[in-house]
């Protein structure tokens, strides 16, 4: 796996693959040291679609929920006591999107969702990025986590971006 950029603070990376939310796939993230430390498990139904991220040891630490037939497109996330709704934003020319976190500070998503380059913010300040260009290996991005007791929760709402994103209906 190639090296994402170091940050100066403490941070976790993984590696992820552009098609993770293939219908009714199951996929593995990777950590920087190439080991499968989260599962997304992927089951897809009429109404909804809805993906598990579960640890290395079969725990779910996320459930992410899309209705596929809502007006509004958003996604819920569950993340143990980081409950979540990401939802698109309606304004701009760049993609957007709106975190709003139950007991928490929102957060916001901008830059080239499609591409895969984009960064989460809380509060101005970057809590993790999202890039392609950290890697040769076609299909593949990076995610770089700068605060780790959000992990799941990133990882999740990375998902449901890739969800809200892709027109697959």
């Amino acid at each position: 796996m190639g090296s994402l950029r170091h940050h100066k603070d403490k941070h976790e990376q993984f590696q992820m693959r552009e098609d993770l939310i293939s219908i009714g796939d199951d996929y593995w993230i990777e950590n920087d040291s190439g080991d499968r430390v989260y599962k997304v498990d992927g089951k897809v139904a009429r109404l909804r679609d809805t993906w598990k991220l579960k640890n290395r040891d079969g725990d779910v630490v996320a459930v992410i929920r899309e209705k596929v037939l809502s007006i509004r497109d958003a996604i819920t996330i569950e993340a143990s006591g980081r409950d979540a709704k990401v939802k698109k934003a309606l304004v701009g020319i760049r993609d957007r999107f709106h975190v709003e976190v139950e007991h928490g500070d929102d957060l916001k998503v901008h830059g080239n969702v499609v591409d895969h380059e984009y960064e989460i913010e809380r509060d101005g300040h970057k809590v993790a990025e999202v890039s392609k260009k950290w890697f040769r290996v076609r299909d593949t991005y990076g995610v770089e986590v700068y605060d780790p007791t959000i992990t799941p929760l990133i990882l999740a709402i990375t998902v449901a971006v890739d969800a809200l994103s892709n027109d697959r209906r």
